[in-house]
């Protein structure tokens, strides 16, 4: 698409290709204090999961030291960090939450 400039001259409007957003994976770390409930019903809270896919997740955690929560924007996983650290903290537990880029 082209637009005339007021002296005449041609302008050509720049295509700029959007790239998406950089993605991140939001994390629950292991811990040997917070119980195994206590995980499931943040992850249900927190991440929208049934209690099927929470337990999944809660044994990952638990098994390998980590397990992934879910991939979102900058912006929406820093604040499922800050809500998950901040009720885990609420609850007198060290869950820790973290994120790191895709």
């Amino acid at each position: 698409m082209a637009t005339k400039h007021t002296d005449g001259e041609l302008l050509e409007a720049k295509r700029t290709k959007l790239q998406p957003p950089r993605m991140y994976k939001v994390l629950l770390l292991n811990d040997d204090y917070t119980p195994m409930d206590f995980v499931i019903a943040v992850l249900q809270r927190f991440f929208a999961m049934d209690t099927e896919q929470a337990t999944r997740i809660m044994l990952k955690v638990h098994n390998e030291g980590r397990g992934v929560c879910g991939v979102f924007p900058r912006d929406i996983a820093a604040t499922k960090v800050e809500q998950v650290s901040s009720y885990a903290r609420q609850h007198q537990h060290p869950l820790a939450c973290v994120m790191e880029e895709n």
